[in-house]
């Protein structure tokens, strides 16, 4: 029998430390988180210093019971969750939950998983880190408060099902910002001027005007530039200046998370989000064939260079059996963690240099092997050679004008004969030119003088990769938040992707100004990245996580509360306290929408319902149907064009996302089956709900109102299960069923997306569950991840 059960979070991570661990030892997953604070309500007791409420998530129940069942059997729990503050909570959760077993139980890391790696993990068990608990603790808190305290002013001044993120509604007035600059943007023109030079030996080469009189050229317009040139009309040009050297370009580090991100969405466009989740596989493991299965990479949240020199040996010996002498240096390559990177991690690299992509390639699917080539590549450049630049700079003077060309040769091409990094730019710069050999005070024959008009741009809009590494500079999140912000920020419709860059949405926007105005030190850049190294002070032990908590919450209530109290003034008459205990007003969110209600609460339970007013905004369109103008107003899905003189005229017009009057979207003609109605004998016809599910309708609706669902060609995603799903309905609800019930009792709610997949175990399709008053929520039916979401609005009023 095992003696010793192993905790880990994913099946895929638990299969294959088994293999390794062997009949001693049973590896169990968590699935993930096992308790978090519950869904609707607050969850923290702000009176007795933030006292978390935690509850066994629903989904956890099956894996939290088994975990309890097989931890009897056995004398002693490891937890092996994830070595990073994340990891650390989710084994500290479920050793609170397995506690009352009194069982010995202790905590494991490595960073890698490798055979190695893992016995050596086993043979050094330590206590779980209650600072990096309490760290993570503090951070789930901190952005319950900001979200369940924010979210109702915004559902209330914005749009029903709205929530705000504290990382995330910062990355959204980045966005926001860059735009503004765009759209305040001033084109102006400007020239440049190239010679096109001749040397005595009958060479060319290009060069371009650098100065004029000693001083940067000004050449605003095409009379500039032409003046210039009249000025050199007869010059002599004469080679004034010559300067050679070599330039050596030094490899780049490792990856870390953020690299790895940037380099993945610029050289393979992958989104942060899918570049974690393969990467994950490889962290995991994959079966090598005979091999068996094996982790390819090390873990993969990480904002350390450091390598192991165990890891620096193995490389070092590849590169010299494998690449030409002179590629491997004298010493290894070392390279510097930012500020407040946590060293006891590793940067991201293969496990084992030599397993070159080309030699495990059957093994694994496209996307797999571009991202192990990615990191494979990056690692082992990482320890080659420097690449040398024979770099050449002639200055030819001609008048009071000095024309300056620059060209740069591989003399070594070092580690850029196996990887380069690819960069944001247009591929608009300068290319290199090789420049023919000149002497100092040589004369050179002017061929041709080329004026070009170039315009200034604007500052670009953000990528994925340039907004994560915005971030990571202004020290916004941590390796594991920035995948999920970006995903959040583009699934709830606060940011969307225009040709590969972000644009704000009018909606995020929206957000944007309401938050700025009312929470400004929420909104702050360095606001938000001193609350980050708190919270690394937190992990290091250096600052009591209550008093982070206390600090935050006494400056964010005092926001809350003018913001409150504006609305009081604006909607309640003044009335920002409670007429019977005189007591603050605070916004909540009830059944029914937002209200007003006592802070006392349940000692006194007086409320105010709010009613948000409206007010019509003029437009420049005339109504087409009376001749009256048209205003813009907020309806059930957005705004749209409306008479001015209804109720008298009734005419509307759509409205696109621009704003501008449009023609509403046609619905899809219905599809004709051979299928008879079995009410009235007519034919069905395949239809699309308002959510865009088809289903089967009578032809001759409205005089017959049949329907019934449409097939769904799903397989039944319960393990073991060969059954299809099928629309069901009970109790007067419509749901989604297998067919071979009640062999099999596998049911689930909600409208199904076929295009998203789950993000959490890459199920292919997912189902989005919409409750009145309650942020919609995205559900996987095969592990059961829930991810909340902001479904786009209707496309119509």
């Amino acid at each position: 029998m095992a003696k010793s059960l192993v905790v880990v979070e994913s099946p895929a991570k638990a299969k294959t430390i088994n293999k390794i661990l062997g009949p001693q030892y049973v590896v169990k997953a968590s699935f993930g988180h096992v308790r978090d604070l519950p869904k609707n309500e607050l969850g923290v007791d702000v009176e007795h210093d933030f006292a978390p409420t935690y509850q066994t998530l629903k989904e956890s129940s099956k894996a939290v019971k088994d975990l309890k069942e097989t931890a009897k059997k056995v004398d002693r729990i490891l937890l092996a969750s994830d070595p990073d503050r994340e990891g650390e909570a989710i084994g500290w959760h479920v050793a609170e939950l397995l506690k009352p077993l009194n069982k010995p139980i202790e905590r494991i890391v490595f960073n890698a998983i490798t055979k190695r790696s893992i016995l050596e993990a086993v043979k050094q068990p330590r206590p779980i880190d209650v600072n990096l608990v309490n760290a993570q603790q503090a951070r789930r808190i901190l952005d319950r408060l900001v979200g369940y305290k924010i979210s109702p002013l915004l559902q209330f001044g914005v749009r029903k099902g709205l929530s705000a993120g504290r990382v995330q509604s910062v990355a959204v007035r980045m966005v926001c910002e860059r735009e503004a600059e765009i759209r305040a943007f001033v084109v102006e023109e400007y020239w440049t001027l190239d010679a096109l030079l001749e040397t005595t030996a009958g060479e060319t080469m290009t060069a371009r005007l650098f100065r004029i009189g000693g001083e940067k050229p000004q050449l605003p317009t095409e009379d500039a530039v032409r003046e210039v040139m009249r000025s050199l009309e007869g010059a002599t040009y004469a080679v004034s200046a010559i300067e050679r050297k070599d330039v050596r370009r030094n490899p780049y580090p490792p990856f870390i998370t953020s690299t790895l991100q940037q380099e993945a969405s610029r050289k393979l466009g992958f989104s942060p989000r899918k570049t974690m989740s393969i990467a994950q596989t490889l962290y995991e493991g994959i079966a090598l064939g005979g091999e068996g299965l094996a982790g390819l990479i090390t873990y993969m949240r990480t904002d350390s260079t450091r390598i192991e020199p165990e890891a620096i040996g193995e490389v070092r010996r590849y590169i010299a059996d494998a690449f030409e002498p002179g590629m491997l240096p004298e010493k290894p390559n070392f390279y510097a963690s930012k500020r407040g990177a946590q060293d006891a991690h590793e940067a991201i690299r293969p496990t084992m240099p030599a397993r070159t992509p080309e030699s495990i390639r059957a093994y694994l699917s496209d996307d797999q092997f571009k991202l192990y080539t990615l990191i494979w590549k990056r690692f082992v450049a990482s320890q080659m050679a420097p690449c040398i630049l024979d770099q050449m700079t002639i200055d030819v003077a001609a008048a009071d004008c000095l024309f300056r060309a620059t060209g740069s040769l591989v003399k070594f091409p070092g580690f850029t004969k196996l990887y380069e990094e690819s960069t944001e730019d247009d591929g608009n710069g300068d290319a290199a030119q090789p420049l023919p050999a000149v002497a100092e005070g040589e004369k050179l024959a002017v061929r041709e003088l080329k004026p070009e008009q170039h315009f200034t741009k604007p500052p670009p809009r953000y990528t994925e990769a340039m907004l994560i590494r915005a971030l990571e500079e202004n020290g916004i999140g941590r390796p594991s938040t920035y995948a999920p912000t970006l995903n959040t920020i583009q699934e709830r419709g606060y940011v969307e992707r225009e040709k590969n860059r972000l644009k704000p949405t009018p909606l995020g926007e929206d957000i944007n100004a309401l938050l700025i105005r009312d929470f400004p030190d929420i909104l702050n850049i360095s606001f938000t990245a001193h609350l980050e190294e708190d919270l690394d002070h937190v992990e290091e032990g250096r600052r009591e996580w209550h008093d982070l908590l206390r600090e935050f919450y006494d400056n964010f209530m005092k926001d809350l509360s003018m913001a409150q109290e504006r609305i009081g003034r604006e909607l309640l008459g003044g009335e920002t306290k409670c007429p019977e205990c005189e007591s603050p007003f605070e916004m909540r969110e009830g059944r029914f929408g937002i209200f007003m209600a006592c802070s006392r609460y349940p000692e006194c339970k007086t409320t105010r319902r709010l009613s948000k007013k409206t007010e019509a905004q003029p437009s420049d369109e005339i109504c087409d149907k009376c001749q009256a103008p048209m205003v813009i107003r907020d309806g059930r899905f957005g705004k749209f064009l409306a008479c001015s003189a209804y109720p008298k005229c009734k005419n509307t017009h759509h409205l696109d996302a621009e704003g501008k009057k449009a023609e509403r979207p046609k619905r899809e003609a219905p599809q004709k089956t051979d299928q008879k109605c079995p009410t009235c004998g007519g034919f069905l016809v395949i239809r699309r709900s308002r959510t865009g599910e088809p289903f089967y309708g009578c032809e001759k609706y409205p005089k017959c109102r049949f329907t019934k669902p449409k097939e769904l060609d799903l397989a039944c995603p319960k393990a073991g299960c060969d059954g299809k799903l099928v629309s069901k309905r009970g109790k007067g609800r419509r749901f989604i069923g297998c067919d071979k019930y009640p062999a099999c009792d596998f049911t689930l709610f909600g409208q199904l997306d076929m295009k998203t997949p789950c993000v959490q175990c890459g199920h292919a399709w997912t189902t989005v569950i919409k409750s009145k008053n309650k942020t919609p929520v995205r559900k996987c039916p095969a592990c059961k991840h829930e991810t909340d979401i902001l479904a786009p609005s209707d496309a119509s009023e």
